[in-house]
């Protein structure tokens, strides 16, 4: 049994996503299926509520995990839910879509102990969830009003988090969406089946419960609005673009009709009730190593591709997927071939496949082709092999390794802007790490104000 075998058995006593596993409808329901209070309390007592828990230490929102597991386990699952979001107000999300397993879960001394980890992440999530499915006022309050107000540039993780903690700080906040609805990738960019029930969108809801902050949908930077005029208009400007943009193959028909990128047929998937009326190709080639692509093969496979294919330049242990979301793939039916580079999509006034290279490393420890090829047909291509930021009226900001520059109180080199989230280089491109990027910022922003 693989390990995501195991880990699915543990939280539902069955196997869920095996190969051949094609309902469009059931494919997508709950990854992991929430705890009842029962498992909560049973996981709960598992904890050893350490000192100086490591497991605190490799959350990057920091987390007091001891403290809210204790809570759960002793019946005050809300005070559980307050603690988690003090630290972390999209901890819902994190729950659901973060890598716990190479995180919290990971850290986790149980590990030594038992060979397996406090379920730290679906304790969080039945926290949070119970916590919000009480429809109670919302958990925080808000300092007395400032004055001030801030401009925040995109609806994501970040953006949403530095408005939440800078309304909580007395500010605020206007934030500018360029897409009809927020959420940022927890709305568009994650699997289906890792953020069920419009889950998205219930969440934002409950952080616009604090208070002081508007939304203004369809405002893209560079077409919409501009850094000179939100500059003029706020008293500061918090950035959290995310990674606009995707990389392309450099290959001739890359715009070839049926090749796309992984991003956007999530997001179409994700758009689309029901999930079975979204189209998919017969035999599919998923090109990439990261958990886009994991996602993007494993969705293709449960919306009924009848081949899934997912091929990376180098070897599994090289790919940014975890080992968990790589065992999901397998599980799901698809096939992975690694130590492959893509050097031709073949077409004949119809997409019918691709060439590879198989890849090496030389003695200098160089990635190069070997020379030797072989085919794959499909009549669909997704490429996810990354993104990057789109500098459209990004003037007046470094910009370095593709990222945002920054300094230790995440202010962009233009007076008064600040930035966090995928755009910026400050850790992994997480949810976690966009939530706390925002609300380091958000706290960064208060001082500056306080300073002006």
């Amino acid at each position: 049994m693989t390990t995501l075998q195991a880990k699915q058995v543990s939280k539902s006593g069955a196997v869920h996503g095996g190969a051949g596993h094609n309902d469009a409808d059931d494919g997508f329901s709950d990854l992991h299926p929430a705890y009842s209070t029962l498992q909560a309390m049973a996981e709960s007592n598992r904890c050893l509520y350490c000192y100086d828990a490591p497991c605190v230490t490799a959350c990057p929102t920091s987390i007091d995990i001891p403290s809210f597991i204790r809570k759960i386990s002793t019946g005050n699952p809300d005070g559980a839910a307050k603690t988690i979001l003090s630290a972390n107000i999209m901890g819902g999300t994190c729950a659901r879509a973060c890598p716990t397993e190479v995180l919290c879960e990971e850290a986790c001394v149980r590990n030594v102990a038992e060979d397996t980890a406090v379920e730290i992440g679906s304790l969080q999530r039945y926290a949070v969830d119970h916590l919000m499915a009480r429809d109670l006022p919302h958990p925080f309050k808000r300092a007395p009003k400032t004055g001030k107000t801030i401009a925040v540039v995109g609806a994501g993780p970040a953006g949403l988090s530095c408005a939440h903690r800078a309304a909580m700080l007395g500010h605020d906040v206007v934030v500018f969406e360029a897409k009809p609805k927020p959420g940022g990738l927890n709305e568009y960019g994650l699997a289906a089946y890792k953020m069920t029930n419009d889950f998205a969108q219930r969440e934002v809801e409950f952080l616009m419960g604090i208070g002081g902050i508007e939304i203004e949908y369809n405002k893209a930077l560079g077409k919409d609005i501009n850094l000179a005029d939100l500059k003029a208009k706020y008293d500061a400007v918090f950035v959290g673009v995310g990674l606009g943009s995707t990389n392309d193959l450099g290959l001739k028909g890359e715009d070839f009709p049926g090749v796309d990128d992984a991003i956007t047929f999530i997001e179409k998937l994700r758009q689309t009730e029901p999930k079975s009326d979204m189209p998919v190709g017969e035999k599919v080639i998923v090109i990439g190593g990261g958990n886009t692509a994991i996602d993007a093969a494993v969705q293709a496979k449960r919306l009924g591709a009848e081949e899934v294919t997912l091929v990376y330049r180098r070897g599994a242990e090289n790919m940014s997927a975890t080992e968990f979301e790589q065992d999901l793939a397998k599980t799901n039916g698809v096939v992975v071939r690694y130590w492959a580079k893509p050097v031709a999509i073949k077409a004949n006034g119809k997409l019918f496949g691709m060439e590879f290279e198989k890849t090496e490393l030389d003695a200098n420890g160089k990635l190069v082709g070997t020379g030797e090829t072989f085919d794959v047909r499909a009549d669909q291509i997704l490429k996810a092999i990354g993104q990057k930021i789109k500098t459209d009226d990004l003037a007046g900001m470094e910009i370095a390794g593709g990222k945002i520059v920054v300094d230790e109180s995440y202010q962009t080199t233009a007076p008064g802007v600040f930035a966090g989230g995928d755009c910026i280089k400050s850790g992994e491109d997480l949810t976690v790490q966009s939530v706390e990027d925002g609300k380091q910022a958000a706290i960064a922003i208060d001082a500056f104000l306080k300073s002006a």
